[in-house]
């Protein structure tokens, strides 16, 4: 009997292992590579010769992130304000901080505006990874420009993306936190706006890829962020 009980025990010990290398497994594989932000120089590129044509008038409100930022016309929403739009493709953190240095310090804006991180938790970047990529990109700004102010938009509830909800949220939990330890730094929530008496992101406030925004989710955004950036 006790010979059965340890091989019982041997048995379910092995099978313990196997599911902790499962496990690991999949742990290792979740820690998706960071992506070579050099995909991105013929768009930085193409914003520098632009800048040659027709520079753009320093201490103004620079708006920097992906696509969310790239299909807002700030220059129609802002017409009041002096904005410059340097968001760029599907990038995600790393990249918007990686090209910083070009695509944010030469126009020593009084305030920057980002919206980071949907595009790396899509891919299964982790929220902590987002957060410090952020706090390099606080880093490059006020190390060269320690006046500007920066405000980050919280990461938005989208149909497309609704299975990385909570991590979204974890995200912007974090963002917030850093955001909270300086005055140079404003969070801003567009998450409560977007939501349905569902608890759900509004169709209306989407295209049909359930992703990008129609002009009544950008209204929103504007209406958000116009007070801050007086």
């Amino acid at each position: 009997m006790s010979h059965a009980r340890s091989t019982v025990r041997r048995s379910v010990t092995v099978a313990i292992l196997a599911v902790v290398h499962v496990l690991a497994a999949v742990s290792l594989l979740a820690q998706v590579a960071p992506r070579d932000p050099a995909r991105w120089e013929p768009d930085v590129a193409a914003f520098e010769n632009q800048d040659r044509r027709s520079p753009p008038h320093k201490g103004g409100i620079v708006f920097v992130g992906a696509s969310s930022i790239v299909r807002w016309n700030v220059a129609q929403f802002f017409p009041d304000l002096n904005v410059l739009n340097r968001g760029f493709g599907g990038s995600e953190m790393a990249d918007t901080t990686h090209f910083a240095a070009r695509t944010v310090l030469p126009y020593e804006p009084r305030i920057v505006v980002l919206y980071p991180g949907e595009n790396d938790i899509a891919r299964g970047v982790s929220p902590e990874t987002v957060a410090a990529g952020f706090e390099r990109l606080v880093t490059t700004v006020h190390s060269a420009l320690p006046k500007t102010r920066i405000l980050v938009i919280g990461l938005k509830p989208t149909p497309a993306r609704w299975r990385f909800n909570d991590r979204m949220i974890e995200t912007n939990r974090l963002l917030r936190a850093i955001a909270a330890r300086s005055e140079q730094i404003t969070y801003i929530s567009v998450e409560k706006a977007m939501l349905g008496p569902d608890k759900l992101p509004r169709p209306d406030l989407f295209i049909g890829d359930g992703q990008h925004m129609t002009q009544a989710g950008y209204e929103i955004w504007t209406d958000i962020v116009r007070p801050h950036l007086k």
